[in-house]
């Protein structure tokens, strides 16, 4: 199921209170992944300015944000859980995965908030 751009800024506020999550950046052929709270951010000149507590910082410009994508599938022979931020060109710019224990299971109160976001966005508006 995919929504539309304009919703990243609510659901990146809401998923600042959801505790460990994992976040994969690709650019340029590279992979880029971080482990922890996904950071508060802010918004000036244009940007959504994460601010975060343990080193990941950034900015996005959200205006590149053309959908999000609710994935739900096997990795690795394990069920995971990601929002999908694409541009323009259905490219992937960034994921946010449900997060995991240190035992590697999902943290349940998250993938329950996922499948509650997923199904509320699904209703016709």
């Amino acid at each position: 199921m995919t929504i539309p751009g304009e919703q990243s800024l609510s659901l990146l506020q809401e998923i600042a209170d959801w505790g460990n999550t994992t976040t994969i950046i690709l650019h340029g052929g590279c992979v880029f992944e971080f482990k922890g709270d996904f950071p508060k951010g802010s918004l000036a000149e244009g940007f959504y300015n994460l601010k975060g507590k343990k080193g990941f910082e950034g900015h996005l410009n959200l205006s590149k944000v053309k959908n999000i994508r609710f994935q739900d599938k096997q990795h690795r022979g394990k069920q995971s859980y990601a929002l999908v931020f694409n541009d323009q060109d259905d490219t992937c710019i960034f994921k946010i995965f449900v997060g995991r224990t240190s035992k590697g299971e999902l943290i349940e109160h998250q993938v329950k908030r996922f499948k509650e976001l997923q199904a509320e966005y699904s209703q016709p508006q």
